[in-house]
């Protein structure tokens, strides 16, 4: 599988969420606008601070697919012998990128998830190699694969 391009395809993914978030922000943003060369009515005002508290909450996802972006970036993913970060794992069947956390998604007609170096799952496999166990949840599970 050709790991350039799974990153490429991971990066084109959190970019079109960050575009996504962006674009929810925006909204909220210009209904918290209140055009001050006209009166302003106290509903206009409520609804103008209601939307300024939605748009807040909308920023900090913006912020987050950023930083996953530029995470996704930085991250070697030439081949690996062990479970870190850049590599590709398969456990029971499915594919684990190290990298960032994504939803699921296909690529060469292989579906992959993207999970961080903070995930449970990770923790308990970092550093093993191809044939190694480990224990996730109560249940030991063999690495059967680390690209």
């Amino acid at each position: 599988m050709n790991k350039s391009a799974v990153k490429e395809t991971m990066l084109a993914l959190s970019e079109a969420e960050l575009e996504h978030a962006r674009e929810h922000y925006e909204q909220f943003l210009a209904s918290a606008r209140l055009d001050r060369s006209e009166p302003i009515e106290t509903d206009e005002r409520a609804q103008a601070e209601t939307a300024s508290e939605l748009a807040e909450a909308f920023e900090q996802p913006v912020h987050d697919y950023e930083t996953k972006i530029d995470r996704l970036r930085a991250i070697d993913f030439s081949p690996k012998s062990e479970v870190g970060e850049g590599a590709i794992v398969t456990v029971g069947g499915r594919h684990f990128v190290i990298a960032v956390s994504t939803a699921r998604f296909q690529h060469e007609g292989v579906e992959l998830i993207g999970i961080s170096t903070q995930a449970p799952i990770y923790k308990a496999m970092e550093g093993k190699k191809a044939g190694d166990d480990f224990t996730f949840n109560g249940r030991t599970l063999e690495i059967e694969e680390v690209a």
